[in-house]
Parts: C-alpha cells; sequence; structure tokens
C-alpha cells in the first residue's frame, strides 16, 4: 500500500507565499513520477505540475508557470510545491499524487494511481 500525506497549507494574504510537502510511504518512493492537483468547490480536479522520478523533467500548467515550482528530494521520499505570488484564483484543495510506473509527466487525474488526502490552502484578498 502506498501512503501519500499532504502538508502545508493554510491561510495566506494574495501576493504571498507557501510551500507544500507530500510525505509518501509503503513502497519505492524514489522512482515514481509525481503530480500535484487541486479542486475547489464545483469545480473538476486540475493539473497543477508534475516532476519525472529523476526530478530532471518538469511541467506546469499555464495557471501556474512562473510562480509555482515542483522540486523532490528522493532521499526524505518527500515531493514540494512551492506557491509564490498567490493570487485569489489558487484557492483549493491540493492534492499530491504518485505514478509509479509512468515514463512521462501525466496533466490527467485518471493517470495517478495513488492520491494524498489534501490540504486546504486559502489566498485572501
Amino acid at each position: 500500500q502506498v501512503q501519500l500525506v499532504e502538508s502545508g497549507g493554510g491561510l495566506v494574504q494574495a501576493g504571498g507565499s507557501l510551500r507544500l510537502s507530500c510525505a509518501v510511504s509503503g513502497r519505492t518512493f524514489s522512482t515514481y513520477a509525481m503530480g500535484w492537483f487541486r479542486q475547489a468547490p464545483g469545480k473538476e480536479r486540475e493539473f497543477v505540475a508534475g516532476i519525472r522520478w529523476n526530478g530532471g523533467s518538469t511541467y506546469y500548467a499555464d495557471s501556474g508557470k512562473g510562480r509555482f515550482t515542483i522540486s523532490r528530494d528522493n532521499a526524505k521520499n518527500t515531493v514540494y510545491l512551492q506557491m509564490n505570488s498567490l493570487k485569489a484564483e489558487d484557492t483549493a484543495v491540493y492534492y499530491c499524487a504518485a505514478d509509479p510506473y509512468a515514463g512521462i509527466i501525466r496533466t490527467r487525474p485518471e493517470g495517478y494511481d495513488y492520491w494524498g488526502q489534501g490540504t486546504q490552502v486559502t489566498v485572501s484578498s
């Protein structure tokens, strides 16, 4: 069983920064592709950022490009999402996800096998 636990969410003012963490346990982490998604009330879950197993390739949705940075520390079995210049429209529950077999970064939720419980990010204007 692969378990993912997000942390680092909270309330922040517009223009501020927040760093989310996702700790992975139960299986080998270092070979997993990892992704961050978010979901606001009444909206579909959407891709935010993804990273290859070795950290050599990243991909960002237009919504966060230039403001968000995804990274990973395989020694700590943890993936991060650094969010800068936050906007009110970034408010959502943020989820991390793992794809054990991907050779590419997938942007659709159905491409990921394991999910965390989510962490709430609220940006006030």
